[in-house]
This record gives C-alpha cells, structure tokens and sequence, in this order.
C-alpha cells in the first residue's frame, strides 16, 4: 500500500473498503429497480420466472439499496466521521473487519435467497432467520466499535454527528432484534412469536422507525459533518442541532402505526401515530433549515461545487418529504393515498432525493480523503452526476404522485347507485404512462451511478498528477 493512502492517526482502509462497496451496492440495487420499473411498464420482461418475477425481485431491490447501498455508506461516513472528531483511531481491532466482511455476506446472502423466494414476508425485514443472527452480530460488532471509539476519543466534546450516528446503531440494533424474534421451523423457514395485529404493530413499529433511524438519523449523522465540511462553513446553530437531536429521538419512535391506519390496529393507536407524525414535522423541519443556513455566506459555492449541491439538494428532498409524510399519516388524506402509487412516490423523494444524494455527496467528500488524491478524478463528471440525479428524482416522483393520486381517486369514485365507476384494470391502464416515466428517472439514475464508479475508478488508480478538474472552479 502506497504511504499516500495511510494516515498516522486514523484507520481508513475499512472506510475505503465500504466507500467502494457504496457504489457498487447502489448500482446493483438500483439497476434491479430499474427493472423492475419495467416490469410495470413491460409484463413480458418477467420471462415467466419466478425468481425474475417482481414479487421476488422487489424485496431485493428495497433490501440492496436500503442495507447494502445505504448501510455500506452508513459504515463508511461513520466510521469517517468519528475518527476525526474523535481524534483516534477507530476501537476494536479484528470486530472493524469483521463489521465490513460481516455486513457484505448478509448482502450477498440476501441476493441469493430473496430471489429463491426464501422469505419471511415482512417489510424491510424480509430475510429469514440465520441470516438475521448473522446481521444481529455484525450490527452488534459495529456499536461496540463506534461507542469504543467515542470512549477513548482524545476530545472532551462528543461532536452531534455522532450522536446522531449513535442513536441510529442503538435503535436499529432493538428494532432488528425485537421484530425478528420467530419460532424456526426449518433451516429456511420460521414464524413471528407475535400474534396477528401485534406482530403488524410491531412489523411497523420496526419498518418505520428503520426509515426514522437507518434512513434518518444516520443520514443526519452525514448531514451534520460533510454540510459543514464541503462549505467551509460552522454548523448554523449547534444549540439547534441538539434540539433538533433529542426532538427527534423521542418523537420519531412513535410513528410506526400511521402504517395500519383503518385497521384491526385500535383506532386509539393509530390517532396517537397520526399525532406524532405531525409533531415530528417540527423537528425534521429544525434539522433541515439548521443545515441549509449553513451555507449562510457560501452560497456562491453552489455555482462551482457539484458536491455540495448534492449535500444541499438532499436537504431540499429531506424538508419536501417530512413535510409530506406527516401530511400523509392524517387520516384522512392516508384515506386517498394509502395503497396507491403516492406512497412509492414519498418513499422514493426520501430515499432517492434525500438519502442517495446525500450519501453520493459524502462519498465524493470522502473517496479522494481516504485514498490520499487532491480531489476526484473529474468534477465536471460530478456536475453530470448531480443533474442526471436530480432529473431522475423529479421525474420518479412526480410520475407516482400523479399516478397515486389518479388511483386514489379512480377507486373512490361511485356511480349513483353505490357501485364503483372504475374497475382496477382501468385504473392500472391509467396508471401506465407514469410507469414509463419513473422507468426514465430510474434510467438516469443508474446512468449517474455508473459515471460515479468510472470517476471513482480513475481517482483510486490515477495518481496526483493524472487527477484533472481537481480544481471545483473548473465547472
């Protein structure tokens, strides 16, 4: 190993090791959404297969770009992070490989079984019992070694990305292990130890907090160092930001049930999601504008630095979706837009505008760091990226959430006499131009992904001399 790719004081090969797996993960994930999506727009392009079906292939893509795109960038921003504002290395020894090797047999695991229809049916949660032991150790492995890290740090202050990155690995360690608790019956196949409506109580109380805490407060983890970082600009308010911490943390663990809304849940339950649902818009809202006025006095970056339009951007998709969903968790709209296309369309502003984009951000921050360059190979390639991203996420968006609400109400629609004007077959046949539109978007999103890995590819093996456009003026 070159001595440009060591640093004294922290340990950044795992941190390579997972920036690397970031892009690769995300193109296969996203490239199996992407066919999926045309499996709506072309039915032929199941094959009659099962394994290529989409109820098979769905879970795969939810599991690749959630765990093994999303977590592989989780890992890396995390263990970036506490090292720095820790000043030391990371804790633990042989358990930070492992969390690395660990996490991507899980994955690995996962694209073999998922397809094979080897499932427990839950949402998120879909892998069945030896892999969720193995993935219970590994994530086990990780807190030890982040909270070791935090305890020997050579600082006296415990900087708010980390708190945020730990909260995030404490939560999603109860969740994973609480909602996999099942009786096994076979090697492959066992059954939830909770009955009926609990299990879908706590299936949810699971499947949204991983969006509360793995997609959400890990991210912010992100948010809270690259922003400040990639702008050359103090966090805006820190005093905010722990607000904005313990706001979240208490809130947010409440919301789970506005997924069972008109339900055999009790309705006492599902009142008390919809209300913590519109509380937690105070502070997703206090987070986002504490990292947009950030850039207070660097805005002018955003004409030249395609890396922080990302990080900016992402904060734009993350303020419009925790807008939208506590809007959707009221009963009434939840109504409209329960089982149809607007649904997807609010999952995919979070996951796509806030949480890749952000990610993509911080990899591009990082990648050049870690590997001892000057910058990434090419920053025009970067500019490419960020448009190519950022059309794909408006066009899949917009495309669902005027297919949702189109189904919304196409079904609710009623003759004089009571019976529905519209059967689902017309609604499905109304539905399918935006098909082919979120198909686009998600074109042009594995083509962004794609130009990341060739920009990744010749920074990790050019040297200081070959790097161009190392200059962010240069866009």
């Amino acid at each position: 190993m070159s001595t440009e790719t060591v640093h004294p004081t922290y340990d950044y090969k795992v941190v390579r090791q997972f920036s690397i797996m970031t892009v690769v993960w995300g193109i296969f994930g996203m490239s199996v959404g992407v066919l999926i999506a045309a499996q709506l727009v072309w039915p032929q392009l199941n094959f009659d297969t099962a394994w290529l079906s989409f109820g098979r292939l769905r879970p795969l893509h939810t599991n690749a770009v959630i765990f093994a795109f999303g977590g592989s960038a989780l890992f890396a921003t995390s263990y970036y992070v506490v090292q720095r504002t820790c000043q030391t290395t990371l804790w633990g020894g042989w358990l930070v490989p492992f969390t690395f090797w660990g996490w991507q047999l899980v994955i690995v695991l996962a694209a073999i079984t998922l397809p094979m229809g080897i499932t427990s049916s839950k949402e998120y949660a879909e892998l069945e019992w030896p892999i969720d032991i193995l993935l219970a150790l590994v994530w086990i492995a990780y807190l030890a070694v982040f909270i070791g890290t935090v305890h020997q740090r050579k600082t006296s202050h415990i900087y708010v990305g980390n708190w945020f990155y730990m909260a995030f690995i404490i939560v999603v360690a109860i969740l994973h292990i609480v909602n996999s608790a099942v009786i096994p019956i076979s090697l492959w196949k066992s059954y939830s130890i909770y009955p009926g409506t609990i299990d879908a109580m706590v299936q949810w109380w699971y499947g949204h907090n991983a969006v509360g805490f793995f997609l959400t407060a890990g991210f912010l983890g992100m948010m809270y160092y690259f922003v400040p970082k990639q702008s050359g600009r103090p966090i805006y308010s820190y005093r905010l930001s722990i607000v904005h911490f313990w706001a979240l943390i208490a809130t947010y663990i409440w919301a789970g049930g506005h997924h069972l809304h008109y339900t055999a849940l009790p309705d006492w339950t599902q009142s008390v999601a919809m209300v913590m649902s519109i509380i937690l818009l105070a502070p997703s809202w206090g987070g986002m504008i504490n990292g947009m006025m950030t850039l207070s006095g660097a805005w002018h970056k955003l004409r030249t630095d395609p890396i922080l339009r990302f990080l900016v951007v992402s904060l734009s998709f993350y303020g419009m979706s925790t807008f939208e969903g506590p809007m959707m968790a009221i009963k009434t709209v939840n109504a409209l837009s329960h089982f149809t296309d607007w649904t997807i369309g609010h999952v995919h502003a979070g996951a796509l505008g806030w949480v890749a984009m952000i990610s993509i951000g911080s990899t591009y921050h990082m990648i050049p760091k870690v590997f001892g360059k000057p910058a990434m190979f090419s920053t025009k390639l970067i500019n490419i990226h960020f448009w190519l991203a950022t059309a794909g996420t408006v066009l899949y968006i917009c495309a669902m959430w005027v297919n949702g609400i189109l189904q919304g109400l196409m079904w609710r629609a009623v003759n004089e006499d009571g019976t529905l004007t519209y059967s689902f077959v017309e609604a499905l046949e109304a539905s399918h131009p935006g098909y082919f539109v979120r198909w686009m978007g998600g074109v042009l999103w594995v083509t962004g992904m794609l130009i990341m890995a060739f920009n990744t590819w010749q920074t990790v093996r050019s040297s200081k001399e070959a790097t161009v456009d190392a200059n962010p003026q240069a866009v």
